[in-house]
């Protein structure tokens, strides 16, 4: 359950493993059908974001490949965009260098 828009979070806590996600202005029948649904091993989601879904999975090779990293390797990118170094990125994430250096890596194939 989350203050922010579909638009801006769900896809990605979807893909980072959430079962569902819900904007904080749902009304309650909704909220106990989708905490039933979960309980029960399955996933939740709007009818909106249903859509949202099956338009993000409609390959189109026009997408920014950017759209495939995952969180960390998203925040890692913008932070080598801003200029920070790999030691940097590494203290301020409380990571190892190396573990920087995949992250850039992964970025880079990408």
């Amino acid at each position: 359950m989350s203050n922010y828009s579909e638009d801006q979070f769900a896809i990605r806590s979807l893909k980072s493993g959430a079962n569902g996600y819900l904007t904080k202005d749902i009304v309650g029948q909704e909220l106990v059908a989708a905490i039933k649904r979960v309980l029960a091993g399955g996933t939740y989601i709007r009818a909106s974001l249903a859509e949202k879904l099956a338009s993000y999975l409609d390959v189109d090779a026009s997408k920014p490949p950017h759209d495939t990293l995952s969180n960390r390797e998203y925040q890692v990118m913008r932070m080598i965009a801003c200029g920070q170094t790999p030691k940097e990125i590494a203290a301020e994430l409380s990571l190892s260098i190396k573990t920087v250096s995949t992250f850039r890596s992964r970025v880079l194939k990408r």
